[in-house]
């Protein structure tokens, strides 16, 4: 997934600022292994299985809806591809939140 760098700023003791910091799938992944990141992937699962089944698609605004830790929640949505759960349909130059996602080969049909 392209996703665009995040800036992030904090204050760590006297008023140090830290670097900027992007999205890194494999540091995020392992928040998906506790009990809220298992609970949010699910949750992201479960609303792209619903979206698919009504309309044969998903866009990533429609599954990053809902709260939470958005590094997370794109973490989610990246094991569901790696999993082969869900296939991203590639377009050139479209907008993060405006990715689609079908059915992967993992997908189980009713």
């Amino acid at each position: 997934m392209n996703i665009a760098v995040a800036m992030r700023y904090a204050n760590s003791g006297r008023n140090r600022r830290e670097v900027q910091m992007s999205y890194d799938y494999q540091m995020q992944k392992a928040v998906l292994f506790t009990d809220a990141g298992q609970r949010q992937f699910l949750m992201i699962r479960d609303k792209a299985e619903k979206c698919i089944k009504l309309a044969g698609a998903v866009r990533s605004q429609e599954l990053l809806i809902g709260g939470g830790d958005s590094w997370n929640m794109l973490a989610c949505v990246d094991r569901l591809v790696e999993l082969n759960y869900l296939r991203e349909i590639h377009q050139n130059n479209a907008a993060g939140q405006h990715h689609v996602f079908v059915a992967g080969s993992a997908w189980v049909h009713d």
